[in-house]
């Protein structure tokens, strides 16, 4: 009987504490409180600056023209960087206006695969 009684407390004890760690993970944490917002009125912002020549033509969905693009334009097109910008600037001073985009694979260091990557972004 004492073999049994023993079976018996355990079970009950490890099923207890089984339903004691169930319930107590259950409980609800206090939420933080909210942040108060201010009512007073904020203070008057500046106005942002105007808006440079460059930023003005590289805007969403604007094409960037290889004949007329000054460095920092020609950097505003992803996949272009400062050196590929002054080599394309150079190329142009030397030899003229592009004729077409395709032109640019004659610039030092842009070769069919990377023209891919940017010529969406291009016009001439």
């Amino acid at each position: 009987m004492k073999r049994w009684w023993n079976h018996f407390f355990v079970t009950t004890l490890a099923a207890g504490l089984t339903w004691a760690s169930i319930a107590w993970g259950q409980q609800q944490m206090p939420k933080p409180p909210m942040p108060q917002i201010p009512t007073t009125p904020a203070a008057p912002t500046t106005p942002a600056p105007a808006a440079t020549p460059a930023a003005a033509t590289s805007a969403v969905g604007a094409k960037v023209n290889i004949n007329s693009a000054d460095e920092a334009e020609l950097i505003s097109v992803k996949g272009i960087g400062k050196a590929k910008a002054k080599a394309i600037i150079e190329y142009r001073q030397k030899n003229g206006p592009f004729k077409a985009i395709d032109d640019l694979t004659k610039v030092k260091g842009i070769k069919e695969k990377t023209l891919k990557k940017f010529r969406d972004q291009l016009t001439v």
